[in-house]
């Protein structure tokens, strides 16, 4: 009998391996997406599947086919990656369960004895051609860039086809698997190219370490003025910050109808953020819950802590007061 077990260790989600807990990730082999996973012991050990497409990962998850589901949500130069985060707001009923972030360098990859100016067409993921659109133009401005569904894919194809002298955008790792020579590195336009990575899966809320991030969805009641600040001064009211506010069109609607997605600094285990959340519940229109995760690298939380720490003397101050009335 296969028994797969998510269990909590040290106050992270941690997976353990009982003959076989499945993770889907967006493949094929060679992605970002897959170095990302590698980098987490305890995932790596996992019988790790890989899917065509996001929303192919969170089919599987959704249906119960894998444990978790592992993809791109965040870069450091495109920003949000809108196909994944739009899918865990409109189309699934997931929850984060940790964040990785990951340093990325793009690389041109090309069969053997091709060089740049053989090339003929480049082949990648839109969202990677997009974080070296200024190298692409100015190095291969008339080139055609063909969309794949992910890196790893575009190496597969220029692997595949003998006939034309095409490049792929991709990891360098990805040449060795699919038989690449890499014709040039760290082709983005940027320095510093992030992208974060989510771990997501069904019902399971991790416990809190003291350095987390609350998702959130807000679907306002009505579009008015002052509608968004009300939304804001729920946080700034008391102490939490924001990493990340996104406006997104609901779908629900025509033109001007949007809902704000939230990543806050802490955990619906702190009380303050329990009671912003429980506030945003009660007057706005809806509000998604996309999870409460161990966040990635390693922050000061004096400021969190401190308010955190007012917010218990005022409520012990309240009860108090309220334990004078009589009965």
């Amino acid at each position: 009998m296969t028994v797969n077990t998510i269990c909590v260790h040290r106050n992270l989600v941690s997976v353990t391996k009982s003959q076989s807990t499945r993770i889907a990730y967006f493949g094929p082999t060679g992605t970002f997406t897959e170095q990302a996973l590698l980098t987490q012991k305890d995932l790596a050990v996992c019988e790790l599947v890989a899917f065509r497409t996001v929303p192919d990962v969170l089919d599987a998850v959704a249906s119960g086919d894998v444990d978790l589901g592992f993809v791109p949500i965040e870069n450091s130069i495109e920003g949000t990656v809108n196909f994944t985060q739009d899918a865990l707001v409109f189309d699934y009923d997931l929850l984060i369960q940790r964040e990785i972030v990951l340093d990325i360098e793009h690389c041109l990859l090309a069969r053997k004895g091709v060089s740049t100016s053989d090339l003929t067409g480049i082949l990648s993921i839109p969202v990677a051609t997009a974080q070296c659109h200024s190298y692409l133009r100015k190095n291969f401005g008339e080139l055609e860039t063909r969309a794949t569904n992910s890196t790893a894919e575009a190496a597969q194809l220029v692997a595949a086809n003998k006939n034309e002298k095409l490049a792929a955008i991709a990891p360098k790792n990805a040449a060795k698997i699919y038989g690449l020579e890499v014709i040039a590195t760290d082709i983005a336009d940027h320095q510093g190219n992030q992208t974060r990575f989510v771990l997501v899966g069904k019902g399971v809320v991790p416990s809190a370490t003291g350095h987390d991030k609350t998702a959130i969805v807000v679907f306002q009641r009505a579009d008015e003025p002052g509608s968004l600040l009300s939304i804001l001064q729920e946080f700034a009211a008391r102490r939490i910050n924001l990493s990340v506010l996104l406006s997104r069109p609901t779908k629900r609607g025509g033109l001007g109808d949007y809902c704000f997605i939230m990543y806050a600094d802490g955990h619906i285990q702190d009380e303050l953020m329990a009671d912003a959340l429980r506030d945003l519940h009660a007057k706005q229109g809806d509000v998604k819950f996309l999870g409460s995760y161990p966040a990635s690298g390693k922050h000061e939380h004096t400021t969190r802590e401190h308010a955190d720490s007012r917010w218990r003397e005022a409520d012990d101050w309240m009860t108090e007061l309220r334990s004078r009335i009589t009965r």
